[in-house]
C-alpha cells in the first residue's frame, strides 16, 4: 500500500462503478424531443449505446424513447431526475433497477461465402434461430432477434465466416407484469 504523501499525484484513481441502464421514456410525440432529451447525455459526456423512438399512441401522440447507457449510478439518476423536469416527458422508468424487464433487439445480417463457410453459417444460423430473408449464390441475409449480447456473439462467429454488413434496430424493452408506464 501506498503510503500518504499529501500529494494528489500519488492517491489511488476511485472511479464510481459503471453499470448499464435501460431507460423508458414517454413523451409528447412532437418536434425537438428527441434532441432535447439526448442533449441530456452528450451534455454530460455518456454515450448512447442504444436508441429507439416510436409513436405508441395515435389518440393521445404519446412517443416511446428506449435509451440504453452505461455510466455511475450516480449520474444516471441524475439524467432520469432532469428528464423527468422536461416538460414533453410524461415518465421516466429505469427498467434495469425493476428487475423485471424483456429485452429484445433485430438484426439484419450479410453474409459472403461458398462451399464449407455457406453450410457453416448455415449451421450457425439455425443454432441461433436466424432466418434467412434473402440469398444468392454468393451471399445470405439473416434476420435474427435476441437479446443483444446473443446478437453480438451471431456477429463474432459469422465474420470469419464472411462477415459483409450489420443492421440492428437497437434495444425494444418493456416491464413484465400488468402495470404500464403511466402517462
Amino acid at each position: 500500500m501506498r503510503q500518504p504523501t499529501g500529494s494528489a499525484y500519488f492517491m489511488d484513481d476511485q472511479h464510481p462503478p459503471l453499470a448499464r441502464h435501460t431507460l423508458a421514456i414517454l413523451v409528447d410525440n412532437e418536434p425537438g424531443v428527441l434532441a432535447r432529451v439526448i442533449g441530456l447525455f452528450s451534455g454530460r459526456g455518456y454515450n448512447i449505446d442504444s436508441l429507439t423512438v416510436s409513436e405508441v399512441s395515435l389518440e393521445t401522440h404519446l412517443s416511446r424513447i428506449t435509451i440504453v447507457t452505461t455510466g455511475p449510478a450516480g449520474v444516471v439518476d441524475q439524467i432520469k431526475t432532469q428528464l423527468d423536469r422536461l416538460v414533453p416527458v410524461h415518465s421516466v422508468v429505469d427498467l434495469t433497477l425493476t428487475g423485471k424487464s424483456l429485452e429484445r433487439e433485430l438484426m439484419l445480417i450479410k453474409v459472403r461465402g461458398k462451399g464449407d463457410q455457406r453450410a457453416e453459417a448455415l449451421r450457425l444460423a439455425e443454432a441461433f434461430r436466424a432466418r434467412v430473408i434473402d440469398a444468392t449464390i454468393e451471399s445470405f441475409i439473416f434476420e435474427i432477434t435476441g437479446k443483444p449480447d446473443k446478437l453480438d456473439q451471431f456477429i463474432v462467429l459469422m465474420a470469419p465466416l464472411g462477415l459483409v454488413e450489420v443492421s440492428r434496430t437497437g434495444v425494444a424493452a418493456i416491464a413484465r407484469g400488468p402495470e404500464g408506464m403511466t402517462g
